[in-house]
């Protein structure tokens, strides 16, 4: 480095065919020069920017990712035609290892630049003070955590002096120091862990608005457009804000061009600081975070989901477990509203964890219609409870996903409702059918077939990385707001419906359903049936059976108008088993099958013969009509004669007086 007020300062010029040169780079962050920083021996990263230069020099581009792989710079380097040249500041007496990032791990201090030799430091040779200085000459926050050996030993540290500082210096080496201790006992080497830059404003409290990022000084606002960021990277940035869940992600647009920080979310979602990942940018578009300053969610498997702890000061943040007897639905309803999820599907006691046993929470007594768990009324709190009774709390994805403007349901432009907004997404980087396979099964819709890439006129999209929805993540935290005019285009294989199966035969032939499935009687004929809704044209039938005494067969027809039918001449004992009905069909260059339900059938006894049949439906019939007519004619006959004194008597005991009769006959 050349060109700074120390060798650790300034331009990054590298060696490479025999020639130096300066370098260019895009987007490089603290993260990536760390990893300069180390190969240079000049402690950590502190910052990194790009300065537009106007000569013509000859310069060696070199990319961060290939830094970051832990390849070489030399191999990393190759011809550039930019004027951004690469200068970086290195912390050339103080660095920070093994911690978690930039901003923690164990103190080790190099008190002669010229001469590289790190040493720890003894704890009781380091105060709040000192900490305060390092934090600041790193370029990290306040000093949040200072103890001995957290981020392990290192080498005893020797001949080490006690620093002396008043906590407004800007290196630790420009603190005066007493004489050098000679040795101090093991496991007493400082680890320090400073706090984040970062902060949001402009919001309705600490934990919303604008995200910033403090830099020599300065707090610059990050770029909130080509950054792309997801709901699961605000998680990332509203637990390094110590503000619970993230909430919801979006834009402001500037009327003009001004310097920000562009932090893409895949370095934040890999567990960097967010400082780490950010690199030097202009644009109008500023990023706004809202995040939960009261409930968070820890240890799920995903957004909405894992053990509830509530923060009940937002202003001093401090979170506990809730009790599962002080919590209900209602209160679940009013968490997964604030968290921005759908309604609670799961509520019980340790199902992600335990975590510290709750102490002195309230018992809240929401009414559901509540917009934040503070809302609600509380009644006094309980000193404890027993172990395993922290309330975990699922609650389902919010929004929707569908397929517009295609020939079917499992067709077309793909749109996703985030938000309370339905957009399509955007079709860039390509999507393969691994991809698509998620979202075609939550639509019930089979298997993905096809995936394109489709343009329109420009318009706000959804933009979602392929690699996200291939990790198992939930939709909504994927989804970043985006504008393209290109749109994703999928078709689902639409699941195939069940195919329908029945018998028929005979008016004699079948006793019809029984508690076990069909009867037929032996010899007689039936036909077993085999139809499905209509969805793709053409395919087949395949009739399976399965019976105790003999091996599975089958047989298959060709489907006509989607039905096929399978005759049975004459029923015998061997016909005996289940039947089911399978559907093949070729589509989309893919074979698909549906198996319908079992059908038992029961061959019993010997056919009626229909001889007797035809007697019983005939004769009978013919006798009882003749019957009828000699009647008549017998009624016929005896009207108009004297009926004896017996036939008096009888007409008497009918209700009919003898005298009304023979006037009838007479007339």
């Amino acid at each position: 480095m050349v060109g700074g007020k120390s060798r650790c300062a300034g331009e990054l010029e590298v060696e490479h065919e025999g020639e130096w040169r300066p370098v260019v780079g895009s987007l490089w962050t603290p993260k990536t020069a760390d990893f300069v920083c180390t190969q240079l021996d000049c402690g950590s990263a502190v910052s990194v920017e790009e300065r537009y230069e106007s000569s013509d020099r000859s310069v060696w581009g070199i990319g961060p990712n290939c830094v970051q792989s832990g390849s070489a710079l030399r191999k990393c380097a190759a011809p550039s035609s930019s004027k951004y040249i690469l200068n970086l500041i290195c912390s050339d007496s103080v660095r920070l290892l093994g911690g978690t990032g930039l901003c923690s791990g164990r103190l080790e201090v190099k008190s002669d630049p010229s001469n590289p030799s790190w040493s720890s430091v003894c704890e009781a040779d380091f105060d709040q003070q000192d900490a305060q200085v390092v934090c600041r000459q790193l370029g990290c926050g306040a000093p949040s955590v200072l103890q001995g050996a957290l981020y392990g030993e290192g080498e005893a540290p020797m001949g080490t002096k006690e620093f002396q500082c008043g906590g407004h210096e800007s290196a630790l080496l420009d603190c005066s120091s007493a004489s050098e201790r000679n040795t101090c006992s093991p496991g007493t080497a400082v680890s320090l862990t400073c706090s984040e830059p970062v902060r949001l404003v402009g919001g309705e409290s600490r934990c919303s608005g604008e995200l910033e990022v403090k830099y020599q000084g300065e707090w610059i606002p990050v770029e909130g457009y080509y950054s792309r960021w997801t709901p699961k990277a605000t998680a990332v940035a509203c637990r390094e804000l110590d503000c619970g869940s993230a909430v919801s992600v979006g834009r402001r647009e500037e009327s003009s061009k001004k310097s920000v920080w562009k932090i893409s979310s895949e370095c934040v979602q890999s567990g960097s600081a967010l400082r780490e990942c950010a690199a030097s940018h202009s644009s109008q578009n500023i990023l706004n975070l809202t995040c939960s300053d009261s409930v968070r969610l820890l240890g799920g498997t995903g957004l909405c989901s894992g053990r509830l702890e509530v923060n009940s000061d937002p202003s001093n943040p401090s979170w506990s477990s809730v009790c599962e007897a002080d919590f209900d639905q209602q209160d679940a309803q009013v968490v997964c509203r604030q968290l921005g999820c759908g309604a609670p599907s799961v509520l019980q006691g340790a199902l992600y964890g335990e975590g510290e046993a709750p102490m002195g929470t309230k018992e809240f007594q929401c009414g559901g219609h509540e917009s934040a768990l503070l809302d609600c009324s509380s009644a006094s709190e309980r000193n404890t409870c027993s172990p395993g009774t922290a309330v975990s709390l699922t609650c389902s994805e919010p929004g929707g996903v569908q397929l517009v403007g295609g020939e079917s349901r499992c067709a077309g432009d793909l749109e996703v409702e985030h938000q309370r907004e339905w957009r399509p997404v955007e079709g860039y980087p390509l999507w393969t059918l691994k991809t698509a396979d998620p979202l075609c099964r939550e639509l019930d819709c089979g298997s993905a077939v096809s995936v394109r890439r489709e343009e329109s006129s420009e318009r706000p999209v959804w933009w979602i990385r392929p690699a996200c929805v291939e990790s198992g993540s939930a939709l909504r935290e994927c989804v970043a707001s985006y504008s393209s005019s290109f749109f994703l285009t999928l078709t689902c294989s639409d699941k195939l419906f069940q195919p329908n199966i029945s018998v028929s035969s005979s008016m004699y032939g079948v006793s019809g359903a029984q508690q076990q499935g069909f009867q037929v009687f032996r010899g007689s004929t039936f036909t077993i049936s085999c139809s499905i809704q209509p969805q793709y044209p053409g395919g087949s039938f395949q009739l399976n059976f399965t019976s105790i005494n003999s091996a599975n067969n089958s047989n298959s027809e060709p489907a006509v108008n989607h039905t096929a039918h399978f005759l049975f001449l004459s029923a015998e004992p061997a016909h005996q088993g289940s039947y089911s009905c399978v559907y093949h069909v070729s589509a989309f260059s893919q074979d698909f099958s549906s198996e319908s339900r079992l059908l038992s059938v029961t061959v019993t006894g010997v056919r009626s013969d229909p001889v007797p049949f035809i007697i019983r439906a005939v004769v009978l019939p013919l006798t009882l009509l003749l019957g009828i007519v000699g009647l008549y004619f017998y009624c016929k006959a005896t009207r108009g004669r004297r009926p004896s004194r017996q036939e008096d008597i009888e007409l008497d005991y009918l209700g009919v007086p003898a005298e009304e009769e023979g006037a009838q006959g007479a007339e």
